[in-house]
């Protein structure tokens, strides 16, 4: 299976989507704030999921 997701591509589209929100007056500072610690929260989550997710056969140790 392949795995194509890039979660700081994922951050930094998200992060852009709210600085543009808050750019065009739909979020406050406060309200933006908010939701860059939630977006980091997610982004948090999403990557401790994935760590040790892949290993290689054999504990993953080369010669």
């Amino acid at each position: 299976m392949t795995y194509n997701f890039d979660p700081d591509r994922w951050y930094e589209n998200e992060y852009d989507a709210l600085k543009a929100r808050r750019t065009r007056g739909e979020l406050a500072d406060a309200e933006f704030k908010a939701a860059v610690d939630q977006l980091l929260r997610r982004y948090d989550e999403m990557t401790a999921r994935f760590d040790g997710t892949y290993q290689l056969p054999g504990g993953g140790v080369t010669p």
